[in-house]
Order: structure tokens, then sequence, then C-alpha cells
């Protein structure tokens, strides 16, 4: 729930700011966070027949396609204000240096250090709006579940390291910029003015990463073509990586607080781990599986209500 409600809102919506995150939000958590993990699985198949830059600009073009035909974001990039314009314009520019940069990341630095950098933002966002002892205890049990999951392990060359960073800088201003289209101000809801969503805000980011990153993608896409197996998996990649999970943050974002749905990305560890578990089998060990519950004590200790927005 934003920190917007008035301050005449009824004792109850004050006391439901100050409970658990509710299970619908902390589901979208689980759905993105499941997905952002299973679309790389489908990009590690491209990597051997397509350049990385080229793969970065399938995810966002299939994706950009997908928004285009669902949400009609031409219809909402004409109808929106000025200031709505421009986040959903800056979180297209956002999106597509951060997709470009994680993939360039990837390219020259392990995953467990892109991994590790990559959350060094989002536990500034979750540390600036824990306002409450119960808030800060929740974000230092997830600090410590993050890094016994990650096993933080800073390796790779300067240029993977800068291109690490660069992408935790994109994450954590894309959660900025995501939540901001998410909310609804406190005059009317979107449903009771037909205003967009969220999602269909989303769209025209989306489409807008697609067209920023053409020039230095779509030549090294090339190759897929003319590969109609390729191109699928690029397909595959777009709506696992971006129209699935971004949806999903959405959702997340339009019921928590800035620094709760920051706090609650401590999940993406987790769910890879137990991924890792059904899918390959991989059984977690022993300091895994107590980051896991590091994690989990977190989420239940969290109280959205208690905090900066």
């Amino acid at each position: 729930m934003s920190s917007r409600i008035s301050a005449a809102a009824p004792t109850s919506a004050c006391r439901e700011a100050r409970a658990a995150v509710s299970p619908s939000a902390l589901g979208a958590v689980v759905l993105g966070a499941a997905f952002h993990y299973l679309g790389p699985a489908f990009a590690v198949l491209l990597f051997a027949h397509v350049d990385t830059l080229g793969v970065a600009w399938l995810r966002l073009a299939s994706a950009a396609l997908v928004f285009a035909l669902w949400r009609h974001p031409w219809a909402v990039l004409r109808e929106a204000t000025p200031a709505e314009r421009g986040t959903m314009l800056a979180l297209g520019v956002v999106l597509a240096a951060m997709n470009t940069a994680f993939y360039l990341a990837l390219d020259r630095a392990p995953l467990a250090t892109v991994a590790s950098i990559e959350f060094l933002g989002i536990v500034a966002l979750a540390a600036y709006g824990a306002r409450s002892r119960r808030n800060v205890t929740a974000l230092g049990l997830s600090c410590a579940g993050i890094a016994l999951l990650t096993q933080v392990r800073i390796d790779g060359s300067a240029t993977g390291l800068a291109w690490s960073a660069a992408n935790c800088l994109g994450f954590a201003v894309y959660v900025v910029l995501g939540h901001r289209i998410a909310t609804v101000g406190p005059d009317a809801s979107a449903a009771a003015t037909n205003r967009p969503t969220g999602v269909d805000r989303l769209s025209v980011a989306v489409v807008v990463a697609a067209v920023v990153a053409t020039p230095v993608g779509i030549a090294q896409a090339e190759p897929a073509f003319t590969h109609p197996a390729w191109l699928l998996w690029g397909v595959g990649v777009g709506v696992c990586s971006t129209v699935i999970p971004y949806v999903a943050d959405q959702w997340a974002m339009s019921r928590l607080p800035r620094a709760s749905y920051a706090l609650m990305l401590a999940l993406l560890p987790v769910t890879a781990t137990i991924c890792g578990l059904v899918v390959l089998g991989q059984v977690p060990t022993q300091q895994e599986v107590v980051g896991i519950g590091l994690v989990g004590a977190a989420v239940a200790l969290h109280r959205p209500g208690e905090g900066r927005s």
C-alpha cells in the first residue's frame, strides 16, 4: 500500500498498511522471480548462435511486440500527461541500458558476481525505506540470507565489474521508475477514471526500450532471422525474461511501498535455488538452506506500513 494514503484514511486502512505482506503481492514477487531465472535458460541456448547484444535485442523486441498487440501503447502515450510521458520514456531508456549491461556483464564476469553486485542497489532502496526497528531487523536478515545464497564473490575482468555496476544502478532505477508508473494517485483509481494502468504504462516503456536498443543490437541478432528455431527461442527469452516478470512486478509494486518491494526482491536467489532443485535436481547445500530460512524470516517479519515509500 502506498505511502500516499491521506491522513483522513480510516483506521482499518492504517491497520492494513501495518499488516504483513499480502499473499497476492508476495505471490506476484515469487512469480516474477521464478521467470526472472527461467528466461536466461532460454538465452543460454542462443548464445552459441547469436551475439550477446543480439540476444538482448531479441528479448526486448519480442517483448515489445507482445505488449504492442496486447496493450496498445501508442494510445497510452498519446493520452498521457507530460509527466507520465517523461516517466515512461525514462523507464524505457533505463530498461534498454539495464538489459544491455546485464548481458555484457554476464559475458565478462561470473553470474554469482553479477548477481551479488546487482543486489547492492536494491539493498540501498530497502535500507532507505526502513524506518522501524522491526523492518531494519528484516533488512538485516534478508542481507544475510542473500549473502549465503549468492555466496558473494567479486571476480571477473575490470570491464565485467564495470558492466555489473551499471546493471546494479539500472536495476535500482528500474525499481524507482517502475514503482512510480505502478502507483495511482489518491484522487481516483485507474479503474474509476479509465486511466491507463501500470501495465499499460509499462508497455510504452518496453517499446521505447526496444527502439533504443535497436541501433546496437539488431545487426547482432541477424543470424536468428534466418533460423526459425533460434527466433522462437528469442521470443521465449522476451516472454519469460520481460513480459511475465515485469507484469508481475507491476502487480506487486502497486500493492507495496517501494522499500517493501525492494526487500521482497531478496526472494530472487531463493527462487533460483528452488528452480535448481526442481528443474535440475541440484540439492541445496546446508548454507543455502540457512539462507532460504533467513530470507523467509525477513519476509515474515517485515511490515510494509512501517517505513518510507
